[in-house]
């Protein structure tokens, strides 16, 4: 039976505007704005509303927090849903974008009390930034140059009591100073099927945009686990309903969209299953190096180790050894491959 969304019209329109805006836009305004509608990462949320609580209650500024975890998951989101409990302003960069340190005491300096700075990427910091990030974060200070030469003076600039939120999708490159001035680090992880669908339903909601149980567990079966995934497929499938005529996205609408879009039943799309298609084909199920793999695709290795590799391994369809990736048994059965007579099955 299709279920209609049961949003206000002005929610509506305020997102058909957002879409001629851009993507991120579309993604900020489907994204959860307190603790309450955030789906999923239960045992980070309840942790994270203990924290914000009690710095609430006790008025002071909530601790440095690192969310670590693949793209797409909701770590910027959570850094706005703690900007919003607290009532306080949530200002925005990345680690490439603060590229010296006159742009971090810009920043910096910028803050009022209590206000949080989110910084994503934050393993791409560059050394002399970071460095003069450690005083900011623990005694709320940075240390400033005025003029050149031997006239130059040392300032020290006190800054207003804030909170740092950093987002890595790599925590292993951030260096052991920096990862020890944080509070704690939060490992996100990929989606259950039942949260996925959840998180489906309400972007179908807000999108008004009428989906059946099984049409919304369909496309959240094809999202990777990943949130952002899902509210893009789900653009696109309510794409193909609205060219179609029809009125409700069923699971055979849906299924049939996203086939067209080459993402199968796994959620793959065509640049995973040519990674997984190299290692069979090419390297025979491996042991292969990731370079080889990355030249073979003519793709660049950060992308395949942080978009297309954590849900593979996730989903048990490839496997690191010391020697490289190895294609598991579960990848050639869903690619339909037949395994090397010589090779002896390993997972």
């Amino acid at each position: 039976m299709g279920r209609r969304a049961h949003s206000e019209p002005e929610r509506s329109d305020d997102l058909a505007s957002v879409e001629m805006v851009g993507e991120n836009a579309y993604h900020r305004a489907l994204r959860p704005k307190t603790f309450d509608e955030y789906i999923g990462q239960k045992q980070v949320i309840d942790n994270l509303r203990i924290s914000v609580e009690a710095a609430r209650r006790g008025g002071w500024c909530l601790d440095h927090f690192l969310f670590a975890g693949p793209p797409g998951l909701g770590k910027t989101t959570l850094a706005h849903v703690i900007g919003n409990e607290l009532g306080v302003t949530v200002h925005t960069s990345s680690g490439p974008a603060i590229d010296h340190k006159g742009m971090l005491a810009s920043l910096l300096t910028s803050l009022n009390h209590g206000d949080v700075l989110f910084i994503d990427e934050i393993h791409r910091l560059s050394p002399v930034v970071e460095e003069n990030l450690y005083p900011a974060m623990e005694d709320f200070r940075i240390d400033l140059f005025v003029g050149d030469g031997p006239h130059a003076k040392s300032v020290n600039m006190k800054l207003e009591p804030f909170t740092l939120l950093g987002a890595t999708t790599r925590m292993g490159l951030l260096s052991a100073p920096l990862l020890d001035r944080f509070g704690f680090h939060w490992q996100l992880g990929y989606y259950g099927l039942s949260e996925m669908t959840a998180i489906v339903e309400r972007s179908s909601q807000l999108l008004a945009v009428a989906t059946s149980d099984r049409g919304a567990a369909e496309i959240a079966k094809r999202s990777r686990g990943t949130p952002r995934i899902a509210n893009r497929l789900l653009r696109r499938v309510r794409d193909f309903a609205e060219v179609a005529g029809v009125k409700t996205i069923s699971d055979e609408v849906a299924a049939d969209a996203l086939d067209r879009l080459l993402v199968d039943e796994l959620g793959l799309d065509s640049l995973d299953r040519a990674y997984l298609n190299v290692i069979i084909d090419r390297f025979d199920g491996g042991p292969v190096g990731i370079e080889a793999i990355a030249a073979s695709l003519s793709e660049e290795r950060g992308t395949l180790e942080d978009v297309v590799e954590p849900f593979l391994l996730q989903a048990g369809l490839v496997t690191r050894t010391p020697r490289g990736r190895i294609a598991t048994n579960s990848a050639y059965q869903h690619l339909g491959a037949p395994r090397p007579a010589a090779q002896r099955p390993l997972f």
